[in-house]
């Protein structure tokens, strides 16, 4: 079970307001508590932090924000002195424009090995005046950005995705898998157990980067297949060269962000020489009903199958509103986060979960305008706020802000009405999600019923689905307004008081 840290918002040793990986090792106590078997480590490398660190300016050292690369070593060490695992976050479809490539390609020439390094051209129109191409940055805004020339004319525009701040390498620039290559060893040699390959479905561009059609994109990340930003052929030899060098370090893992619909191409990345895993976010966009969540299940292990691959699940994440929410918020969100984390735990395969889903926290989404900081808020001109709601930091004890989190303001409030929420009530409460989280992932990871790489469905009332793993465990989810009857068997953990054999609606329940 891999248990997803966003750094900034998870623990803060230092007193400045935002979490680091001192923070993180300070509770390594509690993730071995709760039953961690990998950590997965959101990008901590130096950065200007134009998009929380996702604008990488060097691979190969960690931004002192968070502690510098002593603490990363020290982190490590004591992750694997309590067996837990340590992947982190790479990111390879883009630098920032403070890396020092970037700035040396701005002061170059067209044409040169420099700016070969990214992805530059002469604009359309008049003068070069306008794009490229028609192509939309996924934050908001055209995909590219025109530069002035270093001798003041206005120049090339450079191609960038995401924000301006993140120009697009050129992958079929030798040097740019070369130099990723090195960034690989480097963490290897550390004692990094793998990595998460940040838009794994990216780097690739299509040759003459053609127009995309007029599409209102207004979701964070891709999710057509026909999009030419992403999802190209090529991509699959990056992931292959990339294989090869984390193969030369045993029980190493690479773990793909693939936003990928179609079920044979999506599989193609987990072929048994590219990608370990890949994310298959069905489950974490799909409704709380019945038939879709099944509908989730089957896509994602029929993804999966052809290749002999492993299914990876998550609910939610850093760029996903926190399940609690989207499943209803207050009460009945928690009743039905509760119920999809025992479906989901069910599953086999490899479990992903997001710091903070096993406390029931909600979204935020009444931050005030002036503390976001996500980039889609100033890219989209104040019209979408982004992400910042599920990435406010976490409550750990107390009965007040910022609740043991800092010693001094968080970057991002910590809502006042958390104080039950806090990891230190919820440990006293046998009752609550922290609670159900700890005994699930323990008889997970203890239970012979939970043996097997596959699931049979059967017959269940309408609004509900059942499954069963071939070692005898056997998961029902109530989706419907109404209590069921539960199937025979014994009672091992429900996400509700199911009392007389009746499981409440909005529940889920294991039975051996």
């Amino acid at each position: 079970m891999f248990y997803q840290v966003y750094p900034r918002s998870f623990a803060d040793s230092s007193g400045d307001g935002v979490g680091d990986l001192g923070g993180v090792r300070d509770k390594l106590g509690y993730l071995e508590l709760l039953g961690v078997d990998a950590l997965w480590i959101c990008p901590v490398m130096r950065s200007p932090m134009a998009d929380g660190g996702y604008d990488v300016a060097d691979p190969r050292d960690i931004d002192q924000l968070f502690g510098g690369l002593a603490a990363m070593d020290a982190l490590i060490a004591e992750a694997h002195a309590r067996r837990i695992k340590v992947t982190m976050d790479l990111v390879p479809n883009h630098t920032s424009d403070q890396h020092p490539w970037f700035r040396a390609a701005l002061a170059a020439a067209p044409g040169s090995p420099e700016r070969d390094r990214y992805i530059f051209r002469d604009g359309r129109g008049p003068d070069g005046a306008l794009p490229p191409n028609n192509w939309p940055s996924i934050f908001g805004g055209p995909a590219w950005t025109r530069i002035t020339e270093p001798d003041g004319r206005p120049g090339q525009w450079y191609l960038h995705i995401f924000a301006r701040e993140q120009p697009d390498l050129n992958w079929a620039d030798p040097e740019v898998a070369a130099d990723f290559e090195q960034t690989l060893r480097f963490w290897l040699d550390r004692g990094v157990d793998g990595f998460r390959i940040d838009v794994a479905h990216g780097m690739a561009k299509p040759d003459g980067l053609p127009d995309m059609p007029e599409l209102s994109v207004s979701a964070l990340l891709a999710h057509d297949d026909s999009d030419p930003r992403f999802n190209n052929p090529a991509v699959h030899d990056i992931h292959r060269r990339i294989r090869k060098v984390v193969d030369e370090y045993p029980d190493a893992v690479t773990i793909g962000e693939v936003w990928v619909n179609d079920n044979t191409r999506f599989g193609e990345y987990v072929r048994p020489d590219e990608l370990h895993l890949a994310f298959n976010f069905r489950l974490a966009e799909s409704a709380f009903d019945a038939d879709a969540v099944r509908d989730a299940i089957d896509n994602s292990l029929a993804a999966v199958a052809p290749v002999f691959a492993v299914p990876t699940w998550t609910l939610s994440n850093h760029d996903i509103e926190r399940e609690v929410t989207r499943y209803g918020g207050g009460a009945l969100g928690v009743a039905r986060a509760r119920a999809m984390v025992l479906v989901e735990l069910a599953l086999p395969g490899a479990v992903f979960i997001y710091n903070g889903s096993e406390l029931g926290l909600p979204n935020v989404d009444d931050l005030p305008d002036d503390v976001l900081q996500d980039p889609v808020w100033e890219r989209s001109g104040h019209t979408q706020r982004g992400r910042d709601g599920c990435r406010v930091p976490l409550p750990w004890e107390g009965v007040a802000p910022p609740f043991g989190f800092t010693t001094g303001t968080p970057w991002l409030p910590i809502p006042p009405d958390w104080a039950p929420l806090t990891v230190e009530a919820q440990l006293e409460e046998l009752g609550s999600t922290l609670s159900l989280y700890r005994l699930a992932i323990e008889l997970r990871a203890l239970r012979p019923e939970f043996a097997g790489d596959r699931i049979e469905w059967y017959g269940s009332p309408a609004g509900c689905l059942a499954f069963r793993r071939p070692g005898g465990l056997v998961c029902v989810l109530n989706a419907s307004d109404a209590p069921i009857q539960l199937p025979p068997g014994d009672l091992l953990l429900a996400s509700a008081q199911a009392e007389g054999g009746q499981l409440p609606p909005n529940a889920a329940a294991w039975l051996v």
